[in-house]
């Protein structure tokens, strides 16, 4: 069984960084294509960034020179580097595991962009 935890989130400025990790408890982290989802309240849940398991990565064209995906497999952790925040980028930000269509959410950590 699959469990992901994220962390990292909180309150910050625009303009300002986080960084979003989520680790993985399992076996098989390496084969697992990884992603970063947002839902901002009163919005459908949409792609941030994703991370292949070879290496490959995809971002959400609004974040695109912004945020970053990474993962460490010796770790189990994806993460997400967040730069020049900004007041729209505030969402719930949840982890996602996939793997042959098998897929796997973590229960999400806030992320709000305020001055």
């Amino acid at each position: 069984q699959v469990q992901l935890v994220e962390s990292g989130g909180g309150l910050v400025q625009p303009g300002g960084s986080l960084r979003l990790s989520c680790t993985f408890s399992g076996r098989t982290f390496s084969l697992y294509d990884m992603g970063w989802y947002r839902q901002a309240p009163g919005k459908q849940r949409e792609l941030v960034a994703t991370m292949t398991a070879g290496g490959a990565t995809t971002t959400e064209t609004s974040v695109k020179g912004r945020f970053t995906i990474s993962r460490d497999n010796a770790k189990k952790t994806v993460y997400l580097q967040m730069n020049s925040l900004k007041p729209e980028d505030t969402a719930v930000y949840y982890c996602n595991a996939n793997r042959i269509g098998t897929i796997y959410w973590g229960q999400g950590t806030q992320v709000t962009v305020s001055s």
